[in-house]
């Protein structure tokens, strides 16, 4: 009875021993089912992160062209000029330059927010919007240039921020009042040019690098310059 007993408690252990093959292929199915849960949220981890990154670059592009038109659109001349011209200290101007891949404007415009108290100056600035290269990522910026103070020299000066990164191109096209058709390029300060006059609307296009499947991300406005006629309050 004790022999037959113990045959039978060695066979029960046995079948319940586990073999080195049933173990290996343990791990390998649990290794087959890690590696798969891995992949899965890797995935969703970089479909987010690219998802996060186009809607910044259509944000960007977007924010972009809302403040440029809104800033266009505070545009103007003035003819308020001292007799002596060798006593001029302030110049207003229109200049749109005409280049690739990058234009670039500088306007003077009522577009300046004054954020410290007692600060002597105005809501009158000039602006400028062109493209700059970043040397430390090899790619092309759109830049806004902003001086507080009205100068002889209404294309330099001031600070300049960047206002989106990596674009493929920025193009500007005015609309002349006289004759109707778009130009690429606009002066109001030289007599053979459009002395003394705005144009009647800017066609602002704006090309952005890194959109969906790496494709370019385009935006484009139409924006209307409400100030025609240059400032004249008493002069002749």
């Amino acid at each position: 009875m004790t022999a037959r007993r113990t045959s039978s408690l060695r066979g029960r252990r046995r079948s319940r021993a586990v073999t080195l093959l049933e173990v290996l292929v343990s791990v390998g199915i649990l290794a087959l089912i890690g590696t798969l849960i891995y992949g899965a949220f890797d995935g969703m981890s970089r479909a987010r992160s690219g998802i996060s990154r186009m809607g910044d670059r259509y944000h960007q592009g977007r924010a972009a062209i809302a403040r440029i038109s809104r800033e266009l659109q505070t545009a103007f001349l003035s003819r308020h000029q001292p007799a002596d011209k060798n006593i001029v200290a302030r110049l207003t101007a229109f200049a749109g330059e005409d280049s690739s891949p990058a234009d670039r404007v500088d306007f003077t415009a009522f577009a300046h927010r004054r954020l410290l108290r007692n600060a002597h100056e105005s809501d009158q600035c000039e602006i400028g919007y062109f493209g700059a290269r970043d040397p430390e990522h090899d790619r092309l910026d759109l830049v806004r240039r902003e001086a507080r103070t009205i100068d002889t020299e209404p294309t330099r000066g001031g600070v300049v921020n960047v206002l989106a990164e990596d674009i493929e191109s920025f193009n500007l096209q005015y609309l002349d009042p006289i004759t109707g058709e778009w130009v690429d390029s606009w002066d109001s300060t030289q007599p053979a040019a459009q002395l003394d006059r705005l144009p009647s609307q800017v066609w602002v296009t704006l090309v952005l690098n890194g959109g969906p499947g790496g494709q370019p991300i385009k935006f484009e406005s139409k924006v209307p310059l409400p100030m025609q006629v240059p400032i004249a309050f008493g002069a002749n």
